[in-house]
């Protein structure tokens, strides 16, 4: 019997290992499909972005020059700057500055705070950042009103201290402790950019007390299938129905190339993950989901480490504003009045779906989930 969805989200951020482990030499035993008889969906193009910067600082370490070399190879032009300040990235107009700063990407310095991590339940101990911002443009973007100024794309080039400093958070005296690389940014759709995701990847693999944990909608899994990874590492790939995907989650892999790209991803012996993210009732849900996980099911036909996280939409009202700006078309629900304030210990409040509707959502995808992955865990429902 599939593990029940538990009434309060799994909040220890440890990951639940299988007790025999993965050997990273030796993928599940698996029938590969020939191409004719599996569709890989629409792949994601490749960012390339029309505008790069390099702080000064950024140049100078070995992964700034790692990359640069990566956008000479791809025969992107960049700028490096004389010190460690960025040139003016905004525009006249916010669509103006939205659309130029999407366009652009700056190679900098994570600063001494970022070495400071802080604990991300319920999705693990620990969050440490290989880049803020991303190229997509999905218009529920979490990023909006958290990360200041205008959405450029920010990745570090002072990669090797970062990791190094993941060390001193790892805990020996528990059994395993947790890593999440993605809370602001999405590794694969920069990875042909920066190779900063498998550096990580190749790095957790030879620390046996920690696990790695990363979610992408991106699906150029290529890079990443022949690392090793020993195991440590659980890629996790965001999925939502064809009604999602397709009308505002643009500049991403659509779903049958994010499932083809979790398979692979299995195969290799990686542990997966699906991030059903975000959840929203909009008419027809429960078909449209049915149908994305009869989909994923398919594509994981063959033992695999698997796990759920089950997010729901919300906004802040300062998210909404700027989404709003940003997307004035959307056709997500921004209705105040047809949401639930949920305040946090600080006194601010994000708009979620009445306590009637998370209900109904928990208990269908529990039911749903449990019937179709009996070997999977639900990590947690928000």
């Amino acid at each position: 019997m599939a593990r029940p969805l538990k009434s309060a989200p799994h909040i220890s951020g440890r990951e639940p290992e299988n007790a025999e482990g993965i050997s990273q030499s030796a993928a599940p035993p698996v029938t590969t499909f020939p191409a004719a008889t599996r569709s890989v969906g629409r792949p994601a193009r490749l960012w390339k972005p029309k505008h790069v910067y390099f702080t000064a600082d950024a140049f100078r370490e070995p992964h700034g020059i790692r990359i640069a070399e990566r956008l000479r190879a791809l025969g992107l032009d960049y700028e490096v700057m004389k010190a460690n300040h960025l040139p003016k990235l905004g525009g006249s107009t916010t669509a103006e500055t939205y659309r130029k700063a999407k366009n652009t990407l700056a190679v900098v310095n994570a600063p001494p705070s970022a070495m400071r991590l802080t604990p991300i339940p319920p999705s693990a101990d620990w969050q440490f950042h290989l880049a803020k911002g991303c190229p997509a443009h999905c218009q529920y973007c979490y990023l909006a009103g958290s990360l200041p100024g205008a959405p450029v794309t920010r990745v570090y080039a002072n990669l090797d201290a970062i990791l190094e400093n993941n060390a001193t958070f790892i805990d020996p005296n528990r059994p395993l402790t947790s890593f999440e690389a993605s809370c602001y940014t999405d590794p694969l759709g920069i990875e042909h950019l920066t190779g900063s995701i498998s550096r990580a990847i190749q790095w957790f693999g030879c620390q046996p007390e920690a696990r790695l944990r990363w979610v992408t909608k991106y699906d150029a899994v290529d890079p990443l299938l022949k690392l090793e990874h020993n195991g440590q590492t659980r890629c996790r790939i965001s999925l939502n129905a064809d009604w999602v995907t397709r009308r505002i989650e643009a500049g991403t892999a659509d779903l049958e190339a994010r499932l083809h790209a979790m398979r692979r991803l299995a195969q290799a012996g990686y542990r997966v993950g699906a991030v059903l993210a975000p959840l929203m009732p909009f008419d027809g849900w429960r078909e449209g989901y049915a149908d994305m996980l009869a989909r994923l099911r398919e594509a994981l036909d063959f033992e695999v480490d698997l796990t759920f996280e089950l997010i729901t939409h919300r906004f802040t009202p300062g998210s909404k504003d700027i989404l709003l700006e940003w997307y004035p078309k959307t056709p997500l629900d921004f209705d105040e009045d047809r949401r639930s304030k949920k305040r946090n210990k600080f006194g601010s409040y994000k708009f979620v779906y009445p306590k009637e509707q998370m209900t109904e959502l928990k208990q269908w995808f529990g039911e749903e989930i449990g019937a179709r992955f009996p070997e999977a865990e639900i990590l947690y429902f928000t």
